[in-house]
């Protein structure tokens, strides 16, 4: 009953957190395609001795991932003084396909029902559009 619940909770909070904290692109003067892009933050924490397991599972998920519509980039990230600190740093294409089709995947449903073995909990999202572009 408790993983139901921590399994159910975790869906809700990444629904809210879409919800509530999606955005629409202001900026129709540029034609180029990466300035539309949307970047999803995604931070993890693994249950205690677990990070390298949680890992190898995100490692298994992304390879199923980066063959959907839309998957642009995602860069995995452990904190190098505590590697039950996960940071994903996503790259789409459409925020809209992110929110629906992709959160109802097949492999990211089973990722998320399996996760509850080795995460503590549901991850932090936030979503980021690119203001500006500085490059050398």
């Amino acid at each position: 009953m408790k993983a139901n619940s921590r399994l159910a909770s975790f869906f809700i909070l990444i629904v809210l957190a879409l919800v509530l904290i999606g955005w629409v692109s202001s900026d129709n003067t540029s034609n180029r395609r990466s300035e539309k892009n949307i970047t999803v933050l995604l931070k993890f924490k693994a249950q205690p001795e677990k990070g390298e397991h949680a890992v190898s599972e995100f490692v298994k998920l992304l390879d199923k991932v980066k063959k959907e519509p839309h998957f642009v980039a995602i860069k995995l990230h452990v904190d190098p003084e505590d590697n039950t600190n996960i940071l994903l740093y996503e790259t789409w294409e459409d925020q809209a396909y992110y929110t629906t089709e992709h959160m109802n995947t097949r492999h990211l449903q089973a990722f998320m029902e399996d996760s509850k073995n080795f995460l503590t909990g549901p991850p932090d999202v936030s979503f980021w559009k690119v203001e500006n572009v500085f490059k050398k």
